[in-house]
């Protein structure tokens, strides 16, 4: 019973990491309509940038988070607005060229840090890397809670973001319908540039807190895009409430799996649950609780 709660727990604060890989990647592909397959060389940038500020200027992983934010929020505004905006401008380019595009920034991204840091591995030794909390038999990973803690935080902003401000009601407008939005004054254009740069700057923050948890190298980025496409899928697309629920599904399905069956299939087991859930529930988990 032990092993079960441990494995349920760590799949927990695990998969509310994922949520927010999801949530990042959902916000992007409600609004761009494209399935931004740099999602994830983006975390790995941000992770580069707050292993940097680690070992040359010792600044703490987690505080790390307001270095990492505003740079790979302008990175991605940039990229957005000369790379993949004026592609969605034009109404004669098939939205699979903006997909590939995408696939062409997460090359360049991986490539470009592969050249300056190389395919080592690196890590981060901080305080309380390795500790723990122990409640009778089960242990709670400290950098895996702060960081759970951090994703229920991102979380909450970003609903009171798009629920509660001018500027959420905007990027819901677009993303409903952009020429309806358009018509209504509101800037399609600048809209599409600052959602990009804000589903970048969530898991740039993200990527602050899992470099204590997490081997960082180039190509982590490839597995973390695959992980966000994954999720976006299993809640349905365009779905935040979607992403969480796809997120903690993940996030179970590989710590049980590892658990019970075997640690080296681990990734293995959430492919299998997105291929059940193309197969039986092609909606996704939104399709059975209609949000």
């Amino acid at each position: 019973m032990e092993m079960f709660l441990q494995s349920l727990i760590s799949g927990l604060l695990v998969g509310g990491l994922y949520a927010i890989i999801g949530i990042g990647m959902t916000l992007i592909m409600g609004v761009l309509k494209i399935i931004n397959l740099a999602h994830g060389q983006m975390l790995m940038v941000s992770m580069y940038i707050a292993w940097v500020a680690w070992y040359y200027l010792g600044i703490d992983p987690y505080l790390s988070v307001f270095i990492t934010v505003p740079v790979v929020f302008y990175l991605a505004k940039y990229i957005s607005k000369y790379l993949l905006n004026p592609l969605i401008e034009k109404d004669s380019i098939l939205p699979e060229n903006q997909v590939l595009m995408t696939v062409g920034i997460g090359i360049v991204l991986v490539e470009f840090m592969r050249f300056i840091f190389t395919s080592d591995y690196r890590s981060v030794q901080t305080s309380y890397t390795g500790q723990a909390w122990h409640i009778g038999g089960i242990s709670i990973a400290i950098p895996l809670f702060w960081a759970f803690l951090f994703s229920i935080a991102a979380t909450i902003f970003l609903f009171y973001l798009l629920m509660k401000t001018d500027l959420g009601r905007q990027i819901r407008a677009t993303a409903q319908d952009r020429l309806a939005a358009s018509l209504m004054g509101i800037s399609a254009e600048k809209i599409t540039i600052f959602t990009y740069a804000l589903g970048s700057a969530l898991i740039a923050a993200a990527g602050s807190f899992f470099l204590p948890i997490y081997y960082l190298y180039p190509d982590v980025g490839p597995e973390f895009t695959a992980k966000a496409f994954v999720i976006t899928i299993l809640g349905g697309l365009g779905s935040t409430v979607g992403a969480i629920a796809g997120g903690i599904v993940l996030g179970l399905a590989e710590t049980l799996g590892a658990t019970y069956i075997a640690a080296g299939y681990r990734d293995a087991f959430g492919l299998i649950i997105f291929l059940l859930v193309l197969v039986f529930l092609p909606g996704g988990l939104k399709s059975l609780t209609k949000v």
